[in-house]
């Protein structure tokens, strides 16, 4: 049995592995969860573009959380690829309000064009944590 391994309810993806980052909700940590991105898209053989697009949509993610972050939250962003290259984020944090992220903002609108899928929702449970998931496929290999 894999170390990890359970079904994300945030993706709908089995995941058997993956990558998970817990960090003060600060935007001085935005570079660490880029870089991670990155990481995972180059192993995935993304092009230089979709690259550069699952960074953007990562750093628009995680910036909006921190805006909604109750004081001293946890960022908290998990990275997975599920059988067909496709790599899953979700991330989320403890917020100040029950309120999730403007859909109507510039930024919202910037990420939706970035991947091909976006989610958030609000859980009310011991305060209130917003979660944002999203999915980046690759739009072709890297030429070497």
């Amino acid at each position: 049995m894999p170390a990890f391994s359970r079904t994300d309810y945030e993706v709908g993806v089995t995941q058997l592995s993956g990558v998970e980052l817990r960090m003060a909700a600060d935007p001085t940590q935005l570079s660490i969860v880029r870089a991670v991105a990155a990481d995972i898209a180059m192993r995935q053989d993304f092009d230089l573009d979709s690259i550069e697009d699952l960074k953007l949509a990562v750093d628009e993610t995680c910036s909006t959380l921190i805006t909604l972050a109750a004081h001293d939250a946890v960022l908290s962003c998990h990275f997975a690829v599920d059988d067909r290259g496709a790599v899953h984020v979700s991330a989320k944090v403890s917020a100040k309000a029950a309120t999730g992220p403007d859909e109507g903002s510039f930024g919202w609108r910037v990420l939706t064009a970035l991947v091909d899928s976006v989610q958030t929702r609000v859980e009310e449970t011991e305060g209130s944590v917003v979660h944002i998931g999203l999915v980046k496929s690759t739009a072709g290999a890297v030429d070497a």
